[in-house]
């Protein structure tokens, strides 16, 4: 069916507001996520033409580029020194997906076939990316409905994980909040942060100090952002024929590079007025992934689906808790990092944020909770969704095409 560009980005910019208000009404019990994926499956299934997202300004290759900003922007938020502290946040995640791994080709096998449990281990502890790469494995093996597996175990593994992880950080931070309220807890980097907040209020990176602040404007920030971005693209090019790494990770690194070395200031995209486009266009374009769930694939995989999710992130609770103890970090914590592996960034961001703005209005508190919470969520989603999910899905698809 036909539909103006406007009436497409007005309708989907409605179903983004519910999504806000009942996460609000609920205080974060229910994420805003969860509701709009909801809400995306009714409009599909309904009255929204399958290519409303491009039809109201979104393209890929819109929300790609709207990626490299993100990822870049949010690399600002954490240290050198903060990357390096979160090497438990790396164990634990790897854990996490150790235990979906473990459990699937334990207790999965009792229900499932081989080739069932190898097609769907890379979607569920990742993205697009993996699941592409066992999809098109599938379909190569002549296995057409573990093609569609692949698929759909990527576009609904959110639905679990969206609320459980709301859940799981609601429950931490409730109780971070109250150590730090008792004089309990002290952040370890509060200090730093009360000089990042000077450093933003300044609005000028350290690089950049000598130069007059009416040329700092909003066109210099989206200027260098892309400086970064371009950087970490030609880098993932250059080591193409050695390693492959994405260059998504690269601009996360690079991120923290530029900010720490006074390159860029704290959080540019913010300062550039362009942030909340950017999660807009982006969270779109995720949604937009749905299209392809209809009513006959539910029915058909609604059983391999369900109890393939069911069987790994109780495998994901299970390791990671372990892990989490003896590294001295709560299971909720340990849980919440283990489920971006669900559905990654930008979903970890704006699940953290609304949490911890549901738990307090004050922002000294807010920063704290921040400073424990966002960092590790950040981090595991990029070590999940874009590294070790792309090495399982190969690893696996080589192993399907020897069947």
């Amino acid at each position: 069916m036909f539909m103006s560009q406007m009436l497409a980005f007005t309708l989907l910019m409605g179903i983004l507001y519910i999504g806000d208000i009942i996460s609000a009404k609920t205080k974060a019990w229910v994420s805003s996520v969860f509701v709009c994926a909801v809400l995306f499956i009714i409009g599909y299934w309904t009255i929204f033409p399958k290519n409303i997202v491009e039809v109201a300004g979104i393209p890929s290759v819109v929300a790609t580029l709207l990626m490299y900003l993100l990822i870049t922007n949010m690399g600002t938020l954490l240290s050198v020194k903060e990357l390096i502290n979160q090497w438990k946040t790396i164990v634990i995640t790897l854990s996490g997906i150790a235990g979906i791994v473990v459990l699937l080709l334990t207790v999965g096998m009792l229900f499932f076939d081989l080739q069932t449990i190898l097609v769907a281990i890379p979607p569920l502890v990742g993205g697009v990316v993996s699941s592409l790469i066992m999809s098109e494995a599938a379909q190569q093996a002549g296995l057409m409905s573990l093609s569609v597996l692949a698929i759909l175990i990527y576009v609904m593994q959110g639905f679990a994980g969206y609320p459980l992880t709301s859940i799981m950080l609601k429950k931490e931070g409730k109780r971070m909040l109250a150590n730090y309220r008792s004089g309990e807890w002290t952040p370890t980097n509060e200090q730093e942060q009360q000089k990042a907040i000077k450093e933003e209020d300044e609005e000028i990176p350290k690089l950049f100090a000598k130069v007059p602040k009416r040329y700092h404007t909003n066109f210099s920030r989206f200027f260098r952002l892309s400086i970064v971005g371009m950087f970490a693209y030609y880098v993932s090019v250059w080591l193409a024929p050695f390693v492959s790494v994405s260059p998504f990770v690269l601009c996360l690194l690079f991120g923290v590079i530029a900010s720490s070395s006074g390159f860029l200031e704290k959080q540019p995209l913010q300062k550039a007025n362009g942030f909340g486009f950017a999660i807009l266009g982006l969270m779109l374009f995720i949604f937009d992934g749905l299209k392809n769930a209809t009513p006959e694939m539910l029915k058909e995989l609604l059983l391999p689906m369900v109890g393939i999710i069911v069987i790994g992130v109780f495998g994901m609770y299970v390791f990671s808790a372990i892990i989490g103890r003896l590294l001295g970090v709560s299971k909720e914590m340990a849980f919440a990092v283990s489920l971006t592996a669900l559905y990654g960034f930008p979903a970890d961001y704006i699940i953290t944020n609304e949490v911890i703005q549901a738990l307090t209005e004050d922002k000294k508190e807010q920063e704290a909770l921040t400073s424990h919470m966002l960092p590790p969520m950040l981090v595991a989603g990029f070590i999940t969704v874009t590294i070790v999910s792309v090495v399982l899905a190969g690893i696996f698809s080589s192993i399907l095409s020897n069947l």
